[in-house]
């Protein structure tokens, strides 16, 4: 059975960081891509950053610049460094994996429990 198990989040003030880890166990074939996602009260669930297994990366405009993803392909681990933080940036996140359980099956999406991160002076 494939988990996903979140850390890192928390509370910090506006210009500060943080690091979100997550990390898949169960067995998996192959993983697709990785990814991070967020959601404020009242919001919909957005794109933050996401890395395939080739390295490319792509990230929300909203955190370009500031937020960091990138992956442990041996600890089957991603993470998001996330600097200078805004109050705005304050949401539930979710990590997200794409991943191929057999080689002769179509991808599966992951999803984590979330982890809190509130951004507050």
């Amino acid at each position: 059975q494939v988990q996903l198990v979140e850390s890192g989040g928390g509370l910090v003030q506006p210009g500060g960081s943080l690091r979100l880890s997550c990390a898949l166990s169960g067995s998996i074939f192959r993983i697709a891509s990785m990814g991070w996602y967020r959601q404020a009260p009242d919001k919909q669930r957005d794109l933050v950053a996401r890395i395939t297994s080739g390295d490319s990366t792509n990230y929300a405009d909203s955190v370009k610049g500031r937020f960091t993803i990138s992956r442990d392909n041996a600890k089957n681990t991603v993470y998001l460094q996330m600097n200078s933080l805004k109050p705005e940036d304050t949401a539930v996140y979710y990590c997200n994996v794409i991943a191929l359980l057999r080689w002769d099956t179509l991808p599966k999406n992951f999803w984590g429990q979330g982890t809190q991160v509130t951004v507050s002076s």
